[in-house]
């Protein structure tokens, strides 16, 4: 293959918005033009991108259980599939987040061989451009406080939907799936990985996880899966496949060393909302409302009452974040600075006494912040926006009828500068989708600033 084929060299469904985002980014500031959609385009908006050389769709699919994903990932996995690209990646958190009854990737694997028959599923979930390591089958991930085995991770350990109490990923996705599994191990990769795979595949196994420690083992992923590539066309993994991919077409010459990373250029205000709890995020804003944003708490608890208190909590978030940008501060609207902030509690307390299920009440703070999101950029011109939070990023960019997003400039990786396009009054809106655990202190501070080579804080 080579840059300039019809066939896109890989397509991906990602099992949230900002993940969808990260492989894209990948993709492109790698050289290889790239386009993420935030459903099945038609022809026309298709067209519109001919030549991609990556192409993915968003989903939601990581807040849903099994029956929503059998019902709704067919569509997109049949219309990628179509396009005729050597892989086809299902791509996923590089925490894992997954149970069996909420963003499962071993349900994800069962739809997805039924129409991308393969005779077996690599799988990488290790990034460690992104401080996610993999060895001998174990987990672990970054924090400022250091890495940690994701079973005593800090966050992961006790996410409040998806926790992790099992770090060996095979263990894990085994209450998922019925589907045998294998290890591709350290040892194996440093040694002679295709003879592990041979063997594997002998032994039944469908399932192959694979360790990413360094550069060393990931360029011998990226090998492994790219020379396995007709018989083994579907894979599942985070951006780490792409990473891994990307390092293999460099060494061999497929592309060419990556071009200097870009900036879109400071602005003077943006509008940001956030649905994440994370402990990270709670630093983010932090930081922020020391640095000239305009830090405004969105009642979550009012998705659990009626609509009409549900719409004017968001009138009077919208009026406050307008006059803040007429003041010259960026409005940034969060539901909680924090696991620990009181309104998490108070959010928890309502949601028991509305009897709703927890996937309809967080549905609905994303589509809520998204139309707040929405209201302020049209009131106030403001073209630069960030949504921080995996499953409020899918429900929110819905909100503002965005349609497509191409790479525009690095921050964090997952995380950078995107120009959106769409057939309403935000086509070629600049935003960032930010996972909760994810960015520096000055993240938001950072975009504004137009993203970029990281230098130090961006004030």
């Amino acid at each position: 293959m080579s840059p300039g084929d019809a066939a896109p060299w890989i397509t991906w469904l990602g099992d949230d918005f900002t993940g969808s985002a990260a492989v894209m980014e990948v993709l492109a500031f790698a050289g290889l033009p790239s386009v993420l959609f935030t459903d099945i385009p038609d022809a026309a908006l298709a067209a519109r991108f001919a030549g991609a050389q990556g192409i993915g769709i968003a989903s939601t699919a990581r807040s849903h259980g099994p029956d929503w994903m059998r019902a709704h990932l067919t569509a997109p996995l049949e219309w990628l599939h179509s396009l005729g690209a050597p892989l086809l990646h299902y791509k996923i958190c590089s925490t894992f987040d997954s149970a069996p009854d909420v963003g499962s990737i071993g349900c994800a694997m069962d739809v997805a061989l039924k129409l991308r028959p393969s005779a077996a599923v690599p799988m990488l979930t290790a990034a460690p451009e992104m401080r996610r390591y993999q060895a001998f089958g174990h987990l672990f991930a970054g924090t400022t406080e250091g890495v940690f085995r994701l079973d005593r991770h800090p966050v992961m350990a006790h996410h409040p939907v998806t926790p992790m109490t099992e770090a060996d990923l095979l263990r894990h996705l085994a209450a998922q799936t019925r589907l045998p599994g294998a290890l591709i191990d350290l040892e194996a990769l440093s040694a002679d990985p295709q003879a592990r795979l041979e063997a594997a595949l002998t032994s039944g196994a469908r399932v192959l996880s694979i360790d990413s420690v360094d550069a060393g083992s990931v360029a011998a992923a990226g090998r492994l899966i790219w020379q396995n590539r007709d018989r083994m066309g579907l894979v599942f993994g985070s951006q780490g496949v792409e990473y891994a991919l990307v390092r293999h077409w460099q060494e061999t010459g497929l592309i060419p060393p990556p071009p200097p990373a870009p900036s879109a250029g400071r602005v003077p205000l943006i509008a940001a909302v956030s649905g994440s709890v994370s402990p990270v995020t709670a630093r983010q804003l932090a930081w922020a409302g020391a640095n000239g944003f305009n830090l405004l708490a969105f009642d979550a608890a009012a998705v659990c009452g009626d609509a009409a208190g549900l719409a004017r909590e968001e009138d009077r978030l919208v009026r406050t974040a307008t006059a803040a940008a007429a003041g010259g501060q960026s409005p940034l609207v969060h539901s909680a600075a924090g696991h620990d902030d009181p309104a998490v509690t108070r959010f928890r307390a309502a949601l028991s006494d509305s009897g709703l299920a927890a996937e309809t009440a967080n549905q609905r703070i994303g589509e809520a912040l998204g139309r707040i999101l929405d209201a302020v950029l049209r009131a106030t011109g403001i073209r630069r926006a960030v949504i921080s939070g995996g499953d409020t990023s899918g429900h929110g960019m819905r909100q503002l009828g965005l349609q497509a997003l191409v790479a525009l400039a690095p921050t964090i990786p997952g995380a950078g500068l995107c120009a959106a396009h769409g057939t309403g009054p935000h086509d070629g809106l600049e935003i960032a989708l930010k996972g909760g655990q994810m960015g520096s202190d000055d993240y938001f501070g950072w975009i504004r600033a137009g993203g970029g080579p990281h230098e130090g804080p961006h004030n």
